[in-house]
């Protein structure tokens, strides 16, 4: 477990009350990672939900071979950095991760239980609305980041 106040810092949880931010904070836990180690990868279960509280971490799209994949490539999409949310998959089914994260320094993340997270949301609509919206903008924002980087290799 959390703090609560540590989430209260974060624009994501906003809208969350203060029973709704002792539940998730009862989800969540904070652990450490070195310099180049996963935080999650593209392709396995989407267990957790992750906040970065510091250091920074790299977002990469792995595309396989489908006859053979273990022949695959990394493209780098995005740079992410404190205060930033990552992982939405563990909100979104299938729920499982569609991109890799890396941290590129020593770094600090909280990691709230997706299942957790989602049953969570099944007993609380406001819960389950406020992370649906927040979850959206955030995926926008990477769709954007994604089209914007699209466009400059095109031109």
């Amino acid at each position: 477990m959390i703090s609560p106040e540590l989430l209260r810092r974060y624009p994501f949880f906003a809208f969350l009350n203060e029973a709704q931010l002792q539940a998730v904070a009862m989800l969540s836990e904070e652990s450490e990672v070195e310099d180049g180690a996963p935080v999650f990868e593209s392709g396995k279960p989407a267990e957790a939900l992750c906040l970065l509280i510091e250091g920074s971490l790299d977002l990469y799209y792995v595309v396989a071979d489908r006859e053979d994949p273990e022949l695959k490539k990394e493209f780098f999409l995005n740079e992410f950095s404190a205060g930033d949310i990552l992982g939405i998959s563990a909100l979104i089914e299938p729920y499982i991760y569609t991109a890799s994260v890396r941290a590129t320094s020593a770094s600090r993340v909280v990691k709230m239980n997706g299942a957790g997270l989602r049953a969570l949301s099944e007993l609380d609509a406001k819960v389950s609305a406020g992370l649906m919206k927040a979850t959206a903008k955030a995926a926008m924002e990477r769709l954007n980041d994604t089209r914007v980087q699209l466009a400059a290799a095109r031109a």
